[in-house]
């Protein structure tokens, strides 16, 4: 019994001090992979012509239309997942994106990382990596240092902000 109440006060204060820098796991995830979408995106448009004939010859139907998509989809929602603002609809949007990726120009090395004969694993695959980060802002949310919190406390009040 003594062991046990000796334990709680620092076990209460460490949780407490988990709990005051929590921000920092959403925000450098958004920052991170914001940015490297940000930069996947910038240079997609630079050689646009280029991307449009990958996604040709990964056999991605019109590829014109959706090299335009993706492009402005990894510019602007990376831009909007380092701000926080419309987090949970870009990283879903992305998300697709990263799955096309692994389905397509990822393909066999995303496989072959799966198997003990690689010298790699699946998190040295780029898109599933993005993949999975994505995925946990688009389930968690983008923290509470974010423009989304900022809209939530605005519109709902209150001074808890989106997750």
């Amino acid at each position: 019994m003594a062991l046990n109440s000796f334990m709680r006060k620092p076990a209460r204060l460490g949780l407490g001090a988990a709990e005051k820098v929590a921000f920092i796991a959403p925000l450098a995830t958004r920052v991170v992979v914001g940015l490297t979408f940000m930069q996947t995106g910038w240079g997609k448009w630079q050689h646009f012509s280029r991307i449009v004939e990958f996604f040709h010859t990964l056999g991605i139907p019109f590829p014109t239309v959706n090299a335009f998509i993706v492009a402005s989809l990894e510019l602007v929602g990376g831009s909007f997942i380092v701000a926080g603002l419309l987090t949970r609809l870009c990283a879903m949007g992305l998300s697709v994106t990263m799955v096309v990726a692994l389905l397509t120009a990822d393909r066999q090395a995303f496989l072959i990382s799966w198997t003990m004969a690689s010298n790699t694993g699946p998190a040295n695959v780029l898109a599933f990596t993005l993949l999975i980060f994505l995925l946990w802002l688009a389930f968690y949310g983008p923290g509470v240092v974010s423009l989304d919190a900022l809209l939530k406390r605005w519109i709902f009040g209150g001074k808890k902000g989106g997750r």
